[in-house]
């Protein structure tokens, strides 16, 4: 009855894209019956897709099971999805990781575009990410880095390689942790595979292409065990959030205590008066939706860009010389020092072109029949935006193979969403509410390790002899711990910091 119902639904579509080819689709490759397209797609679908658009252009429709999807791979075409048309293409399919990891589509990320989705994020805009909030835990973020550092000069004193994207990794689910939920949690806290191992299951699950998400018969049958593995993830994180708030819940009367995230949104459960009408499932589906966001996303761009000045000594020594220009070399950098050091924004923003932390970011879906430029985009259609793809557009970039800092010099172009040849973080309305804290984390984690130290590969290796492959999932990884020997740069041995 499955093959029966697959079969029926590949004929409605087949049917579909023929009345629809009178209306112009953009082009695309054919596919084969029931898959589809799912087939061109291997262990890097960004690539995959890049690959499939240089044939058929920067907007390119194609099936991938049984869903009319639109790849979006320019600049100009992501322009016309993501502001002209904005409104129609603000809307989130449905995928089994939405419903299994976020309690049905009721975080940020995922829901639908409506009246729940807006009150939400404009409770998490003003009153979890605004300037204000970020900047009462400035001396936590401090206090965490201090003592990471503390850890590589003992490292240093003793000529010991050190596994800088573990530590990145702790340091970013420290910060998280003390930020959203009020104190750190030890590994064993959330599961036996510990945070890092099971936020990398959640973003590689939530990322990969699932075969339920584009031929729901046959993902009733959990082929792949992928439905299994999100339950599992899901059912952690639910166990979890539960001991959080019932440990919030014994403290609330404490005086002294600092408001933190999981604070601020019980204090709207069950207040009728309350402007966010919200209760556990999606408070805990917000959470998720911070920790992801705030822990391997940070974490996966402060490795990247410490890989690639490690992999460009030449870069690494310029950023290391505005810092020494800037900070001098008696104290370690302060926050407050970020917005001086301009080489330091270009290597950010040229890491974050190189290497975006979600190479296709989080999937739109149309919400009605639209005309973008000269095609014509069927309502319910997937549309993926291609951004790894477009940050490495020949016609927008000189060289864009490239790791090259200065092509910033002298230019406005930033990655906040305004300008579509650079959109690490998205645009429009369902741009990543969480970007002033990420660059502010980011770029304070990567100045301060490459202003106290200087950096040597293990084993005699050679820049260029660097492994930069990447894992594909809802972020892009590096495939293999990034590991170096670090050497202590600070002349001051007390490390006092300008206040």
């Amino acid at each position: 009855m499955i093959w029966i119902a697959t079969l029926l639904v590949s004929l409605t579509c087949l049917l579909l894209c023929r009345s629809w080819k009178k209306k112009r689709l953009p082009p695309g490759p054919t596919g084969l019956p029931i898959l589809g397209s799912l087939h061109k797609l291997g262990e890097n679908p960004h690539r995959d897709l890049h690959q499939l658009s240089q044939k058929y252009g920067p907007i390119m429709h194609l099936r991938l099971g049984v869903v009319p999807t639109i790849v979006v791979s320019s600049p100009q075409a992501a322009e016309q999805f993501l502001r002209t048309h904005d409104l129609v293409f603000a809307n989130r399919p449905p995928l089994e990781a939405s419903k299994y990891i976020s309690w049905d589509q009721r975080n940020l990320s995922f829901a639908d575009c409506g009246p729940y989705w807006r009150n939400m994020r404009k409770m998490c805009t003003l009153e979890l990410l605004s300037h204000t909030k970020i900047d009462s835990f400035r001396s936590m973020r401090q206090e965490e880095l201090d003592l990471v550092i503390k850890l590589l000069k003992e490292a240093a004193n003793d000529g010991a390689a050190v596994d800088i994207s573990a530590k990145i990794s702790t340091l970013a689910a420290d910060i998280s942790c003390r930020m959203i939920l009020g104190r750190k949690y030890m590994d064993e806290d959330l599961d036996d595979k510990g945070f890092e191992a099971v936020m990398k299951e959640t973003t590689h699950l939530a990322g990969t292409p699932n075969i339920g998400d584009y031929i729901p018969y046959v993902g009733a049958l959990d082929l792949l065990g992928l439905k299994r593995r999100m339950k599992v993830v899901g059912k952690i994180f639910d166990d979890f959030f539960e001991k959080v708030f019932d440990e919030h819940m014994k403290l609330e009367n404490k005086e002294d205590k600092i408001e933190d995230f999981v604070d601020v949104m019980l204090g709207f459960v069950g207040r009728e008066e309350s402007e966010y009408p919200i209760e556990r499932p999606n408070i805990k589906a917000v959470l998720l939706d911070m920790l992801v966001g705030s822990m391997d996303t940070s974490s996966t761009a402060i490795e990247w860009t410490i890989s690639e000045l490690m992999k460009h000594p030449r870069v690494m020594k310029k950023l290391q010389m505005e810092l020494e220009s800037v900070v001098g070399m008696k104290r370690k950098v302060d926050e407050s020092d970020l917005d001086k050091l301009e080489y330091l924004n270009m290597v950010i923003k040229e890491s974050l072109r190189f290497h975006p932390v979600a190479p296709l970011l989080v999937p739109h879906k149309s919400m009605e029949d639209c005309i973008v430029g000269d095609f014509f985009i069927p309502k319910e259609s997937r549309v993926i935006v291609n951004a790894w793809a477009i940050m490495r557009d020949p016609s927008a970039w000189a060289d864009p193979e490239k790791f090259w800092p200065e092509r910033f010099k002298g230019s406005n172009i930033d990655v906040r969403g305004r300008d579509f040849q650079l959109i690490p973080f998205g645009s429009g309305r369902r741009g990543c509410p969480g970007l002033q804290l990420g660059l502010t984390v980011v770029g304070l984690v990567v100045a301060q390790l490459v202003h106290c130290f200087d950096w040597k590969l293990p084993n005699d290796m050679l820049p260029s002899d660097l492994d930069m492959t990447e894992h594909f999932g809802l972020t892009l990884p590096r495939a293999k711990h990034l590991v170096a020997i670090p050497a202590y740069r600070l002349h001051d041995e007390r490390d006092s910091r300008k206040m």
